[in-house]
């Protein structure tokens, strides 16, 4: 089972950029699909970009689409959050997940289906405000 291990969120004003990071080990990433998911206080957890990582196929939630970019680093095993143009909507912890690829067909289809996801991290808190 793949493992990972989120970092880099924080407390930024909007309008910054701030990049999340999923560091990953125990397996090729290549076999898996990477989600990354937020939770708002109060509210249920969502998916926000989700990447096959057989192909890069990639899904943004209409939320952070044209903001938030995901990406990955083979030489680092790392997937990305890139997350610009910050809103304090956009406070939350995140997480990064995995699940073994082919499960579903299209990637928003895999970041709808979040309990699949069999490996998760423990969250890195983000929080937008002045």
């Amino acid at each position: 089972q793949l493992q990972v291990v989120e970092s880099g969120g924080g407390l930024v004003q909007p309008g910054d950029s701030l990049r999340l990071s999923c560091a990953t080990s125990g397996y090729s990433l290549n076999y898996y699909t990477i989600g990354w998911f937020r939770q708002a206080p109060g509210k249920e957890r969502e998916g926000v970009s989700c990447m096959d990582m057989r192909d890069y196929r990639s899904y943004q939630a209409d939320s952070v689409k044209g903001r938030f970019t995901i990406y990955r680093d083979d030489v680092r095993s790392t997937v990305y959050l890139q997350m610009n143009s910050l809103k304090v909507e956009d406070t939350a912890a995140y997480y990064c997940a995995a699940e073994p690829a082919g499960r579903f067909i299209t990637p928003q289809a895999m970041c709808d289906h979040q309990d699949d996801f069999d490996s998760w991290g423990q969250g890195t808190q983000v929080i937008v405000s002045s």
